[in-house]
C-alpha cells in the first residue's frame, strides 16, 4: 500500500508549523479528491475522504473499493479547520465518516455542501440543516476567511433537483490575492470555461481517472483533458487528484503530465500528504 509523504504525526506538524502570510498559501493532498488550504492562519478543507467506509461497504460485493494509499490523517485530529466543502453526495466527497469526527473536533466549523443535496447530507450526517451551510450555482459566501463561489459540475451530467438546484458542483475559493478552483468531479461541459473566466485561477484542482462505463460509476476528466482545460482556464498551475486511492478506479498521472508539457501547462503532480506552497511571486 502507498505510504503518504507526512502521515499523521509529521502531517499535523507541518501544517501547524507552515509560516502563515497574506502573499502565500500552502496546501497538502490528503487523498482522493481532498485538499487541505492553510492561507494566513486560515484552514479550508476540500471534499475530504478520511476513513475505510467505502472499503468496509462494497467488500463482500463484485465492485470491492479495495484501498491503495494509507490514510494521511485521522480526521478527530483536524481540530483546526474552518471550513470543509462537499461538492455532491457521493461518499468519497460526502463522508459521514470524515465530516462527523471533523464536526465534533470544531463546533464552529462550517461545512458547505451543494444547496441540492442539503437535505441529503444532513441526513447522512445525523445532524439539522441549520447546521450546514447551502451554495448554489452563482452564489458567493463568505465563510472562515475564504470567499466561496460555485460553478457547475457534469458527473456525468448537469444534474439539477425539481428546483432547479445543481447536484454537482465545483468551487471557486478566493482569499487574499489568490483564487483556487477545485472543480469536483466532473466532465467537460460546453461552457465550462466562460464560467472560469471571473477569476484569475492560481491552481486547478482536478481529477484525471478518466470516464470508463465499465467501472459502474460516475466519470471524470481524464489527464489530457484536465490538461487542456488547465490550459483554456489559464490556470497558473494545474495538480491532479483523484487516483491511486481504490484499485478499480485509478489511472497513472502519466497521460496527464505529457499532456501539460506538451501545451506548456504548468503542473504538479503531488503525493498524498505532500505540500505545495504558492507565492503571489511565483
Amino acid at each position: 500500500m502507498i505510504r503518504p509523504a507526512l502521515q499523521d504525526d509529521a502531517l499535523l506538524v507541518d501544517i501547524r508549523e507552515s509560516a502563515a502570510t497574506p502573499d502565500q498559501f500552502h496546501l497538502w493532498w490528503l487523498g482522493q479528491s481532498g485538499f487541505l488550504i492553510h492561507w494566513n492562519g486560515h484552514h479550508l478543507l476540500f471534499d475530504p475522504y478520511l476513513s475505510d467506509s467505502l472499503t468496509e461497504k462494497y467488500a463482500a460485493t463484485d465492485k470491492p473499493h479495495v484501498r491503495m494509499t494509507e490514510r494521511a490523517v485521522d480526521p478527530a485530529r483536524l481540530d483546526f479547520i474552518d471550513v470543509v466543502t462537499s461538492s455532491h453526495n457521493h461518499t468519497d466527497h460526502l463522508d459521514a465518516g470524515t465530516l462527523q469526527p471533523l464536526l465534533v473536533a470544531r463546533r464552529e466549523l462550517s461545512l458547505v455542501v451543494s444547496q441540492a443535496n442539503l437535505s441529503f447530507a444532513a441526513e447522512r450526517l445525523k445532524v439539522p440543516a441549520s447546521r450546514l451551510t447551502g451554495i448554489d450555482v452563482g452564489q458567493d459566501i463568505d465563510c472562515g476567511g475564504f470567499r466561496l463561489a460555485a460553478i457547475p459540475a457534469a458527473h456525468n451530467d448537469l444534474d439539477q433537483d425539481e428546483n432547479g438546484h445543481f447536484k454537482y458542483i465545483g468551487l471557486v475559493a478566493q482569499f487574499g490575492p489568490f483564487a483556487v478552483y477545485h472543480s469536483g468531479d466532473t466532465l467537460r461541459y460546453e461552457g465550462m470555461t466562460a464560467w472560469l473566466k471571473e477569476w484569475t485561477i492560481d491552481v486547478a484542482l482536478l481529477p484525471i481517472n478518466g470516464n470508463r462505463p465499465e467501472r459502474r460509476v460516475a466519470g471524470n476528466l481524464d489527464g489530457p483533458e484536465a490538461a487542456k482545460l488547465a490550459k483554456d482556464m489559464r490556470a497558473r498551475l494545474v495538480v491532479p487528484c483523484h487516483f491511486d486511492m481504490f484499485e478499480f478506479n485509478t489511472v497513472s498521472p502519466d497521460a496527464f503530465e505529457q499532456s501539460c508539457r506538451a501545451k506548456a501547462q504548468p503542473y504538479r503532480t503531488l503525493q498524498c500528504g505532500e505540500r505545495l506552497t504558492v507565492s503571489r511571486a511565483d
